[in-house]
């Protein structure tokens, strides 16, 4: 016998209740590489996008640190840092392999290349940050300090098409969106720097149709609490 169609929808509605919910900002480092981690793995959320003026009461309650991204599961668990989210979403599926089999050296090196460049990296990309917005002396020095991590990445990347090896892993898109900030924020220096293979690896992603539905613009969740679902097949 053949469903009708408010059966059908009835099973649509009751799919979306158990989604994970994933507050997001659309271009926020952090959010960014959940989401492109949620892509990648091919599990669907409800994605409900945000304004960092207007945060919904309902991210606050289940998450007081009020900062995105959060990952509200089925059975209500919240994982609210990025990288969380990252390895919750690549180990439920992983078709890319970007976790190289799981395998705990190959994850570790991975982790402490993420740990250095979440820390140590992304302090000195705010202070360059900060000297190009308010015009700063110290603006050269700051960036120096940027290569250093940049010239690693740029070694790396002479020895192998990303970051880990000539396959694409959790490292690669942890550190995308940090990347494209440090790009971005003396434009044609940048195009004209000694980092070839660099702005090759940033290029690869920022021209992929994955990036473009990563970032695509929705509607706002607080303007009309509509979700959306992002992600899948």
């Amino acid at each position: 016998m053949n469903k009708s169609d408010d059966e059908k929808n009835d099973e649509k509605t009751n799919e979306i209740k158990v989604l994970p919910i994933l507050y997001s900002l659309r271009n926020c480092p952090y959010a960014m590489r959940a989401r492109l981690a949620i892509f990648k793995a091919n599990q669907t959320v409800l994605l409900r996008d945000l304004v960092l003026s207007n945060k919904p009461a309902e991210m606050i309650a289940v998450s007081p640190k009020a900062t995105v991204p959060v990952l509200v599961l089925a059975d209500e668990t919240v994982i609210e840092e990025s990288l969380d989210i990252m390895l919750w979403a690549l180990r439920e599926t992983d078709p890319n392999d970007l976790l190289h089999g799981q395998k705990e050296s190959v994850l570790s090196t991975m982790l402490s290349l993420i740990n250095l460049f979440d820390t140590d990296f992304k302090t000195c990309l705010e202070e360059y940050k900060c000297a190009k917005r308010y015009q700063e002396d110290n603006l050269i020095q700051c960036r120096v300090v940027c290569e250093q991590y940049i010239q690693s990445l740029e070694q790396r990347l002479t020895e192998h098409t990303f970051l880990m090896s000539d396959k694409e892993s959790l490292a690669d898109i942890a550190l995308i969106p940090f990347i494209r900030q440090f790009a971005r924020i003396e434009r044609q220096w940048y195009l004209q720097s000694a980092y070839p293979m660099v702005r090759q690896w940033l290029n690869r992603y920022l021209q992929s149709p994955t990036f473009t539905k990563v970032m695509a613009k929705h509607p706002l969740w607080v303007d009309d609490r509509q979700d959306v679902l992002f992600g899948g097949n």
